[in-house]
């Protein structure tokens, strides 16, 4: 079985990391993506997070309609630092005597740059199969204030497409359809009663209206 991993504070996940992981299954041949929201991100705050157990609820909620997708617990289980290298040795565990070649990584262009400041970078290259996604920068006039704080050195942010050919680590490039939503924008647009129903999952939809999170008054 071809594991792939796609990490993130999935606040809230949207349809923009199913298209993306669809992306990754068929077009990179991975049987299955795990969704694996992070506790502690490394390198940023996060702006306007709701709960551990609602992050992961919604995450479980949007890949139940897709045998292919898996919300994945370990980072939330084992709190502190969501540290990638660590998340992967994990899951070699998890799935030893069933994977098929690496555990893919997938990571979006906005962090191609920066790769080299995580934990054992080099080391994580060489263990995964680091997979580069295009994604274009989101353009929600009033998100500026629900952005992630970054922590550190760390910048983030947008990186140009031909920039992903010079990430000095083995790599392949996906290419998926470029897909101008963060979940900055959506928070943006809950918080501030502008139209996002269509911009998530029906069932991400329902779970964030029912329990009112990031600010939803109906």
């Amino acid at each position: 079985m071809k594991i792939a991993v796609l990490g993130g504070s999935f606040n809230p996940v949207h349809i923009g990391h199913l298209v993306l992981a669809d992306a990754v299954c068929t077009e990179a041949g991975y049987d299955k993506v795990l969704f694996v929201p992070a506790y502690c991100p490394p390198h940023k705050l996060m702006a306007d997070a709701e709960s551990d157990a609602d992050r992961f609820g919604m995450v479980a909620a949007a890949c139940a309609a897709d045998p292919r997708f898996c919300a994945e617990s370990c980072e939330l289980d084992r709190k502190g630092t969501s540290y990638t290298w660590d998340t992967i040795c994990w899951l070699e565990q998890k799935y030893a005597g069933r994977l098929s070649g690496k555990i893919g990584l997938v990571l979006g262009q906005d962090l191609a740059g920066e790769f080299q400041k995580w934990k054992n970078a080099a080391q994580l290259a060489q263990k995964t199969e680091v997979i580069l996604a295009v994604r274009p920068a989101s353009g929600e006039p009033d998100a500026a204030r629900h952005e992630n704080a970054h922590r550190g050195s760390y910048e983030g942010g947008f990186v140009a497409e031909a920039a992903l050919e010079t990430l000095p680590y083995p790599h392949r490039v996906l290419h998926n359809v470029p897909f101008p939503l963060s979940s900055t924008d959506i928070r943006s647009r809950i918080c501030s009663g502008k139209s996002w129903r269509y911009l998530v999952p029906p069932q991400v939809y329902h779970y964030i209206v029912e329990r009112k999170l990031y600010g939803y008054t109906g």
